[in-house]
């Protein structure tokens, strides 16, 4: 049975998150219905990563067999043609091995997240950014994030409905940098705790807006204590970028 492997980007602003729910839309359900009005059979589409609600994807990694012979490009365009008019577009589609698992087999993953730093208030990225009209200084932020790097107890930045055995967490890299109006902060880990970026960026924004120094997120990380930290950040301006494999 072919296992395909699909590179996808989509708008999370009217779905629930990635993941099937009872009570509201999904982008795992959109993809799901979009396979089976394509080929006729009811699969499982496996994803990298899991994204809360409102959260958007530039590079989400899926995967799902099927037992239908196609082609890759008939795939992506029969996808891209059953999803619509849903924000939700397969950029790739790739056969791989059937040891191939799009959660399983990844070995990192990357986020960015988006504020749009200025006084006027969004029009084009409503709930696609993080408006904050107030100036942050980037580099100070950078600096503060600098503190997170490394393998730690990420306590502090965990949601209390975190599922994860362990809050001890390997943070690769975490950059903070201004870019024209925006400040960007981009993320890579070989996993997440549940809200940990969006709880790292609204701690980092104490930083940028000088109410709190990089000594005072080393001492809301070593404190293992959520009320220790900053605020838990909207989930408009996250994106999951890019999943990669061996």
């Amino acid at each position: 049975m072919p296992r395909w492997k699909l590179t996808v980007e989509y708008d999370g602003r009217p779905y629930q998150g990635w993941q099937l729910q009872p009570h509201g839309p999904s982008v795992q359900a959109c993809l799901e219905e979009a396979i089976r009005r394509f080929s006729g059979e009811m699969v499982r589409v496996h994803a990298a990563g899991r994204t809360d609600a409102g959260v958007h994807a530039l590079g989400q990694v899926c995967h799902f067999d099927l037992e239908k012979p196609t082609k890759p490009d008939t795939v992506r365009d029969a996808l891209n043609f059953h999803l619509r008019p849903e924000p939700v577009a397969v950029v790739m589609a790739v056969a791989v091995d059937d040891d191939f698992h799009a959660r399983l087999s990844c070995k990192g993953r990357a986020y960015l997240y988006r504020i749009v730093n200025r006084r006027a208030p969004l029009a084009l990225d409503i709930g696609r950014a993080w408006h904050v009209p107030t100036i942050l200084d980037a580099d100070a932020m950078n600096e503060g994030a600098q503190r997170l790097v490394g393998n730690h107890d990420f306590t502090s930045f965990r949601a209390s409905i975190c599922q994860a055995k362990s809050p001890v967490k390997t943070l690769s890299l975490l950059t903070v940098s201004r870019v024209g109006q925006e400040i960007h902060m981009v993320a890579r880990a070989r996993s997440f705790l549940h809200h940990q970026i969006r709880n790292m960026i609204g701690t980092l924004r104490l930083v940028g807006e000088g109410k709190w120094t990089p000594d005072d997120v080393t001492r809301a990380l070593e404190a293992r204590n959520r009320a220790a930290a900053g605020q838990t950040a909207p989930p408009d301006g996250l994106y999951f970028t890019e999943a990669w494999y061996e």
